[in-house]
């Protein structure tokens, strides 16, 4: 046991363990190139939740994950009726200016809709294949092989992706009688994970066989279990080299679905495990989509992953922070950060790095905001009526009166266009 006088050195251990060496694979349409693995940042990926026969919602909502951050968008290729319209949708998005690549979910009758609709096929930039959902027997095989063949003809990249709820039975059925054969034998739910792990692995191996290279795959095992999943993706890390999608399949709603996506793929994340993350979040009533790729975002940023957009430092409140003008503002600057990022991204590089401090009052308030790029300390309950403003640590103006709020978002835009200032060179 360590003493007081015999201190553990954490120093080696602070930050995230080195990423996992993947194979490069690359997502493309047209100039726009993502690259996932091959130590390539984690790329944050998102999916629509339209009717996908119905281009136009569907572009619009495409439009919407793309501008919120999603670097590649998964769309809903279930009938004729949604393959014949998938074209379209790229279209639009063109149109539109968003670049975005799409990676189409085929699930029973991929094989038939690629076949019939080359457009389709042509238009996508990425396919997701569930061998469970495939087929059967020899039938799954040939199934399996068609959009495998497909992959090749048009060039594009799949992932193969394996579910909980969608395992091939006659796989399961092999391993649970390898299993009765065992002196000890396992536990069911062991078997399961071996399950997934043998199932992606075994026909990420049938692919590159069939003749798509090995760049042009990624694996994902989805569950609904937090430690099932960390498991899993353990499991997948140390076996194979293909590029891996993290996501907890069924995360839920609300505060639920982000704190089980959060506490699985941060384990993973910190272990080096992880090439793309989804944030499987089911939206609220009203609710917008763009939230699971704003939830996503600020894991990777929080967690010194990657960078998107400035961060605001905020105080939860107490007794003595009994006004919401705190609150109030705190929300209205990050929520104005986020939306200027489209144009600040390609006007302002770095800015993404930029911390604000918004605090209720002079008790943590001015030690925060000198930490923070730009900070305010807002008056608390009975403390003087006046917000002092600190600029990379120095105490530069103090605000009055009705207008703090937009005198303070006019600081911030002044350092935003001193400090990052536009390079013609930046791509």
């Amino acid at each position: 046991m360590n003493s007081l006088n015999d201190p553990i050195d954490r120093s080696a251990v602070v930050g995230p363990a080195p990423r996992r060496r993947a194979r490069a694979m690359t997502v493309q349409w047209g100039a726009r190139v993502v690259q996932v693995g091959g130590g390539a940042p984690v790329v944050v990926q998102s999916m629509t939740n339209t009717d996908t026969a119905d281009a136009i919602a569907t572009a619009i909502q495409v439009k919407e994950l793309a501008q919120a951050g999603s670097e590649l968008v998964r769309i809903t290729v279930n009938s004729p009726e949604a393959a014949r319209e998938v074209a379209a949708v790229r279209e639009q998005l063109d149109r539109m200016g968003i670049d975005v690549p799409l990676v189409g979910d085929f699930h029973f009758n991929g094989h038939k809709l690629l076949t019939d609709f080359p457009d389709c096929a042509q238009a996508l930039s990425k396919y997701r294949i569930n061998p469970g959902n495939v087929g059967k027997g020899a039938k799954r095989d040939t199934q399996f092989a068609q959009m495998i063949e497909i992959a090749c003809k048009y060039d594009k990249p799949v992932r193969i992706g394996v579910n909980w709820g969608s395992l091939d039975q006659e796989l399961m059925a092999r391993l649970m009688d390898e299993n009765a054969r065992r002196a000890v034998p396992w536990e069911a739910q062991r078997v399961m994970h071996e399950a997934l792990v043998a199932s992606a692995i075994e026909n990420a191996q049938r692919a590159e066989a069939l003749g798509l290279a090995g760049d042009k795959i990624c694996l994902s095992a989805k569950v609904s279990g937090v430690q099932d999943l960390i498991a899993v993706y353990r499991a997948l890390g140390e076996r194979c080299d293909y590029p891996l999608h993290l996501g907890l399949t069924e995360a839920g709603m609300g505060s639920k679905g982000i704190v089980a996506s959060s506490a699985a793929m941060a384990v993973l994340l910190q272990e080096g495990i992880g090439d793309t993350i989804r944030v499987s979040l089911t939206p609220e009533p009203g609710g917008a989509r763009t939230k699971e790729v704003v939830v996503a975002q600020e894991l990777l940023q929080t967690m010194g992953l990657r960078a998107f957009t400035p961060l605001v430092v905020a105080c939860p409140g107490c007794g003595r922070t009994t006004s919401t003008f705190f609150q109030e503002l705190a929300d209205k600057i990050q929520s104005y950060l986020r939306a200027q990022m489209p144009v600040w991204r390609l006007q302002h590089p770095g800015v993404e790095h930029m911390h604000v401090a918004v605090m209720g009052c002079v008790v943590n308030g001015p030690g925060e905001s000198k930490h923070a790029n730009i900070g305010i300390s807002l008056p608390g309950s009975g403390e003087e009526p006046a917000a002092p403003v600190f600029v990379d640590g120095q105490r530069t103006v103090t605000l009055k009166g009705e207008r703090i709020a937009e005198e303070f978002q006019a600081i911030v835009e002044q350092y935003v266009a001193a400090n990052y200032r536009h390079d013609p060179h930046h791509a």
